[in-house]
């Protein structure tokens, strides 16, 4: 009796047992979770109070990617300066970078605003090209999908149950895009000026003009000079919208907005960056009205 016990709590252990996945950020652990549903178990690095480009690799973080089967990360070189030593000493093959339990976000999409020249004059330019794809909430989908082959390639006992919650997934999606669409057809030719390149790929989509960047490089803290030239250019173009990232500073925008007569806008960077947010849609729906006001 005890041996039959055993084997069935055997049986019972692997059939339902979850695959480990390590998100490096909010957004990516909320996919993942969709399209894994009870057959994962999901686990997010970064907090998404956090400048993304300059989490602390926190020793606490490396039992959990130790365990993990599969690790989801942004790219195009975002988590460059906190991942790769947290990987290092993990030494976990199974999620390494190119492993079958690696998954690379921005091989799903197409990369804008990549550099012609690499080099620290310009600031902290990403070679590959701007990492901050997922403002655009066209680029879920092929995350989403990249996410659940990936799923059913590590675990394909589950693969019926990873690509049924892909297709849910992507026809609620799509029905969300063709709204927000909607609501951010109101935008178009919106001129803006935003703190960092956060959301390029945002006003790609929808035809909304940057006049100015707070920084004057990527990771280059405002200049006076630089400031002035900004709220020139805001006065000359009529500029009356600027929109703030949480985790920068925020005496330059108000300082600009106090010579302008602009409204400094708070926007979300990640899903839970700001109070509301806290899942995709929710994330989405306040960047529009915020922004669309």
């Amino acid at each position: 009796m005890k041996k039959i016990l055993w084997i069935f709590a055997f049986i019972t252990s692997w059939t339902f047992a979850q695959v480990n996945v390590v998100a490096s950020y909010t957004y990516l652990g909320e996919i993942t979770k969709a399209i894994g549903g009870d057959d994962v178990n999901v686990k997010v690095l970064a907090s998404p109070k956090l400048d993304p480009h300059f989490i602390i690799p926190k020793p606490s973080l490396i039992p959990t990617l130790s365990r993990a089967d599969m690790l989801v990360a942004n790219g195009a070189g975002l988590e460059i300066g906190w991942l790769p030593p947290l990987l290092r000493n993990a030494n976990n093959p199974k999620i390494a970078i190119g492993s079958q339990g690696f998954v690379d976000a921005s091989q799903a999409v197409a990369l804008i605003n990549k550099p012609a020249t690499v080099s620290r004059a310009y600031g902290d330019v990403h070679p590959e090209g701007n990492p901050h794809f997922s403002t655009d909430p066209h680029n879920i989908v092929p995350i989403a999908r990249m996410i659940a082959n990936k799923l059913s390639n590590l675990d394909p006992q589950h693969h019926s149950a990873y690509q049924n919650r892909l297709a849910d997934f992507t026809t609620k999606w799509n029905a969300f895009l063709t709204q927000f669409d909607s609501k951010m057809h109101s935008c178009k030719g919106k001129k803006v000026v935003q703190y960092h390149q956060l959301y390029n790929y945002l006003f790609n989509r929808y035809g909304i003009k940057i006049a100015a960047t707070i920084e004057p490089l990527p990771g280059i803290t405002p200049s006076s000079k630089h400031t002035m030239e900004v709220i020139r250019t805001m006065q000359q173009q009529h500029v009356h919208t600027i929109l703030q990232d949480p985790y920068h500073e925020k005496k330059s925008a108000s300082f600009i907005a106090s010579k302008t007569g602009a409204n400094v806008k708070v926007i979300p960077h990640d899903v839970g960056s700001i109070e509301g947010t806290e899942t995709l849609k929710t994330f989405y729906e306040t960047i529009a009205n915020l922004l669309c006001q």
